[in-house]
């Protein structure tokens, strides 16, 4: 595996490892101890509880959904899901820490032994992606931290605590990448199976999800070399970026003759990873049970019967029956039954919202041409949405009126240029039907033969030269023909008929 990926410089060949540490965000109304709200964007210090505040007296009450949320995940990432889990503090002093430590789950975390198998694009096999798993070590619940901000006009740092205390998932990877390419490709795989079970937005821009990488290059057949935390990477671009630039800099630092350093890194402005800090090791953390939560015990179908209160007690069977199908089981499906492409079914997969639409859409249709409609969701609406900022779960137009569009467009009704017109329309709040809009815009395609055959005769009389040109053998002179004829019907007339009969007129 990881000659895949080997890198040569002019003083031999460099390997790199990649392991990933991610925080993904619970998509809870409230946080993992407290009953304060979660909001994106709340005003400062809005969302605080006495606990979140740390208030001498207050104690932990555990989120069930939480809870939930991470045995979802788990199982949706092949773990084994512990029945019995353990509660710690992590101590460590930030000023928008106001415990002076986490609540985390260090020694006995909710979900061990996973892993994740996903498509990887090399750059010389973009159409033929490769395979490649990555184990995950663990899953575990924790809270997260708040916020500093760091006003540098007036040299003074403001704390907001509305995010302390919401619920985390820290998902941690094994070594098992070897490229920055691999490591981007396993974040995207991870954020659609969250973003499909919902147990996370997926919103790297707004924090939902942050990517810590840990980094170390060394010469094939040697040990592992001095590994370092690029923190808090918020896109997919970034990874890649802060990953790449990492294993450069690590490169030309043992070139040069001097030694990797154990230390936290950030990427900065410019794309360059710089030193936060020394990296702690564990002991510095300090970590110990927490006091005031009793361990987290799960229940399975078996030993459901013995729980002190069945209605509040969590059981994983239940969590398992309701796992949805996932991405990559979407894709292969799709390819499958609808006969697409495995890279158009991948490319509609990972469109949040876009599988349920081309499904509705297709037991809509009468044609049944799964193909078609899978570019026209690819191209046609997938542009328009994006053109005015919007997803396909905000698509203002419902499907009922997608559908009707698009039996127009495959019937020869309207043309593609027709129907992209109705879709702007509709998408910018036209609130007539899909028919009024053809009659009342003149959008109807003219595809009766004797209508076109007429047309195709008159724009023939007045352009004598052009027939002339065709008839000596310029045969692409009835490119011009047509765009006259489109011209003079203002794109209605049916393209396939109107070149055939064009042709045979010519032809007489």
């Amino acid at each position: 595996m990881a000659l895949r990926n080997l890198m040569t410089t002019k003083t031999g060949d460099w390997l790199a490892v990649i392991g990933l540490e991610i925080h993904a965000q619970i998509a809870s109304q409230s946080k993992l101890f407290s009953g304060s709200r979660v909001q994106f964007m709340a005003p400062p210090n809005e969302l605080v509880s006495h606990f979140d505040a740390s208030l001498p007296g207050t104690l932990p009450v555990l989120n069930r959904y939480c809870v939930e949320a991470g045995v979802l995940t788990a199982l949706a990432l092949s773990c084994q899901v512990n029945r019995r889990s353990l509660f710690d503090r992590k101590h460590y002093f930030y000023a928008d820490l106001p415990a002076g430590y986490q609540i985390t789950q260090q020694r006995t975390p909710i979900a061990i032994d996973g892993h994740l198998t996903f498509n990887v694009f090399d750059d010389h096999r973009r159409d033929n992606p490769r395979r490649h798993r990555v184990n995950i070590k663990q899953i575990q619940l924790e809270q997260d931290s708040g916020k500093s901000l760091h006003d540098d006009v007036n040299k003074e740092t403001l704390v907001d605590l509305n995010r302390a205390g919401v619920g985390l998932m820290e998902l941690v990877t094994e070594p098992d990448m070897t490229s920055s390419t691999e490591a981007a490709a396993f974040v995207l795989e991870l954020q659609s199976i969250l973003t499909k079970i919902g147990t996370c937005d997926g919103k790297m821009a707004e924090g939902s999800l942050r990517v810590d990488a840990n980094v170390s290059v060394n010469r094939p057949g040697e040990p592992l070399g001095v590994r370092t935390e690029v923190k808090n990477i918020n896109s997919i671009r970034f990874v890649r970026n802060a990953i790449d630039h990492e294993i450069r800099r690590q490169i030309d630092v043992l070139e040069a003759g001097g030694k990797v350093v154990m230390e936290t890194r950030s990427l900065d402005d410019s794309g360059n990873t710089v030193a936060m800090r020394d990296k702690e090791v564990v002991l510095d953390y300090r970590f110990m049970p927490e006091p005031n939560l009793p361990p987290l015990v799960l229940y399975d179908d078996e030993s459901i019967s013995t729980a002190h209160n069945v209605d509040s007690a969590v059981n994983i069977d239940n969590f398992r029956r309701r796992l949805p199908e996932l991405p990559e089981e979407q894709r292969q499906r799709l390819a499958t039954q609808y006969g697409l492409t495995y890279g158009s079914a991948m490319k509609i997969v990972n469109e949040e919202g876009l599988a349920d639409t081309f499904e509705e859409l297709y037991s809509k249709t009468t044609t049944k041409d799964a193909k078609r409609l899978a570019d026209w969701c690819l191209i046609d609406i997938l542009g328009h949405l994006h053109e005015r900022n919007l997803t396909v779960e905000r698509c203002p137009v419902s499907t009922a009126k997608l559908s009707d569009v698009f039996h127009h467009l495959t019937s020869d009704e309207i043309s593609t240029k027709s129907s992209n017109k109705i879709l702007q329309l509709l998408l910018d709040g036209d609130l007539r039907s899909v028919s009024e809009i053809m009659d009342e815009e003149n959008m109807r395609q003219i595809s009766s033969e004797a209508a076109i055959m007429r047309l195709c005769k008159e724009v023939m009389k007045e352009q004598p030269q052009m027939v002339e040109i065709y008839c000596t053998g310029n045969k692409k002179v009835i490119n011009r023909l047509m765009g006259l004829l489109q011209k003079k019907t203002q794109g209605r007339v049916n393209p396939k008929i109107a070149k055939r009969t064009m042709e045979q007129l010519l032809e007489r």
